[in-house]
């Protein structure tokens, strides 16, 4: 009986952890100085991991299933249909000796979006399709100078 409420308690703790770490990394918002979502047809926009459009945020989640990977503290240079810039933290969980008792680790990172397309839920709306980050100096375990990605939606 004990060992199932340990286990209750372990599993609520783990996801209420989750929701939490999701929630607050989706309300860090945009750049105060950025014009407010939506008002600009001609500006894409970058989907979070709720789904929700954003315009130059200042935290953005690269792990949705578990938060392992986020970029913080971003400062956009530029913000165009062609492409976006900026400079930031990628914070990685390096998973020694496993993911939940990894330590997260900062690493300086040029944050590039591009390959902006309609938005298949939204087609009025233009998304960014594809994140680059260039790592100017130390970098994650494994991990390239430069590393690509497809964006999801």
């Amino acid at each position: 009986m004990r060992a199932s409420v340990v286990g209750t308690t372990v599993t609520l703790a783990a996801g209420a952890l989750l929701t939490a770490a999701m929630t607050t990394a989706s309300a860090s918002g945009p750049d105060p100085s950025a014009p407010p979502h939506g008002t600009r047809a001609d500006r894409p926009v970058l989907i979070d991991c709720l789904w929700q459009r954003t315009v130059r945020p200042i935290d953005f989640i690269l792990a949705c299933g578990d938060g392992n990977s986020r970029l913080t503290g971003l400062r956009w240079s530029e913000w165009s249909p062609g492409e976006a810039t900026a400079v930031g933290v990628n914070v990685v969980n390096d998973c020694e000796p496993s993911c939940v008792a990894g330590t997260f680790r900062s690493y300086p990172v040029t944050v590039r979006l591009g390959r902006a397309e309609p938005w298949k839920e939204h087609p009025g709306v233009e998304r960014y399709t594809r994140i680059s980050l260039t790592y100017p100096g130390d970098r994650p375990e494994g991990y390239p100078q430069v590393v690509s990605y497809p964006l999801w939606a």
